[in-house]
């Protein structure tokens, strides 16, 4: 539970939202302590265990889409939203605790809208309140959930879009993909030549499918999100360049991107994953960018589920490039 930031703390973070109770004489005490919201209390496991070692996070393909910033899920008892008001009027400093706490009483205690805390009302349900993905903190989005703590009845679906559900569970745990550093295999390895074909491929060990699940504890709600590597995208760095396919998509095949050369393969052989550089890089080195594209999908324990964008993560490798006066065949 967290308290308004800067006046007191009860255990838990704060961030979140909140909002204007709704009435003019109460607007500039509610803009004084709109954050009266939580960290929070969203459980994520990695292949089922609490710790990743987590290297990278994907970006959406679908560059219009986002994960939500903020939403609203269960946080107060009646007994909390009480002591909380409680600690809120214990901060003196300029009167501020007098004055959000005036503010909060009036919404939770008054009948504006809410009658002495809903104390009678205690084991039936839990005001809700905003919660804000600690990686999106400072986005404009993450200030869409602006509605002071609002009460919901236990079972009974809440009236609000940005209540936390399954979906946003799974786009949650989206973020929280753990993706492995993308350092692509070469031969030849440290330089190449020009007109010669440079062989591209991955570790297959490290290049698998991984999922996270997220978990809101208490409420029964849970979502997997999977992620699963599809293709790796090789762009040299310069358009003095042909790429194996043609495409620059090389797929994965059996499980493995590209193929490790041979001992004893001509240098000219044409790579099922590769490049070509028709220039040399003359005193520096083409800077060549290597992007996995994974394909993601999710499951839920309300039986909810399906795609959700694809991901992309990659890096970029050094490439020298030397010139040579000819090719042996």
């Amino acid at each position: 539970m967290a308290l308004v930031p800067g006046v007191a703390h009860a255990g838990g973070g704060d961030t979140g939202g909140g909002g204007d109770v709704g009435t003019g004489q109460q607007s500039q005490g509610t803009r004084q302590g709109k954050e009266l919201g939580i960290r929070t209390r969203i459980q994520t496991t990695v292949d089922g265990n609490p710790k990743s070692a987590k290297t990278g996070t994907l970006t959406p393909a679908n560059s219009n889409w986002k994960r939500p910033a903020c939403w609203y899920e269960p946080a107060y008892t009646p007994k909390q939203i009480e002591a909380t008001v409680k600690a809120v009027r214990q901060f003196k400093f300029l009167g501020v605790g007098d004055v959000v706490g005036g503010v909060f009483d009036s919404y939770f205690k008054e009948g504006h809208p809410y009658k002495n805390y809903n104390l009678d009302k205690q084991g039936e349900g839990k005001f809700w309140a905003a919660a804000v993905d600690e990686d999106r903190k400072d986005e404009p989005e993450a200030k869409a959930c602006d509605r002071a703590p609002f009460w919901v009845e236990d079972g009974e679906p809440p009236k609000e879009p940005l209540a936390v559900s399954p979906k946003i569970l799974a786009e949650y745990a989206y973020g929280r993909l753990p993706v492995p550093d993308t350092e692509i295999k070469m031969a030849p390895e440290g330089e190449t030549k020009v007109n010669l074909p440079t062989w591209v491929w991955l570790d297959k060990a490290r290049f698998k499918k991984t999922s996270v699940t997220a978990t809101l504890p208490g409420t029964g709600l849970s979502a997997t999100t999977t992620a699963e590597p599809v293709s790796l995208k090789i762009e040299p760095g310069t358009g003095d360049a042909e790429t194996y396919p043609a495409s620059g998509e090389c797929p994965i095949v059996d499980g493995r991107i590209g193929t490790p050369r041979a001992k004893g393969t001509p240098a000219d052989t044409d790579p099922p994953c590769g490049v070509r550089y028709l220039r040399s890089s003359h005193d520096g080195s083409y800077e060549l960018q290597a992007t996995i594209t994974w394909k993601v999908s999710w499951t839920s324990t309300s039986g909810e589920g399906g795609d959700l964008p694809p991901g992309e993560f990659g890096g970029t490798q050094d490439v020298v490039v030397q010139e040579v006066q000819s090719v042996n065949r």
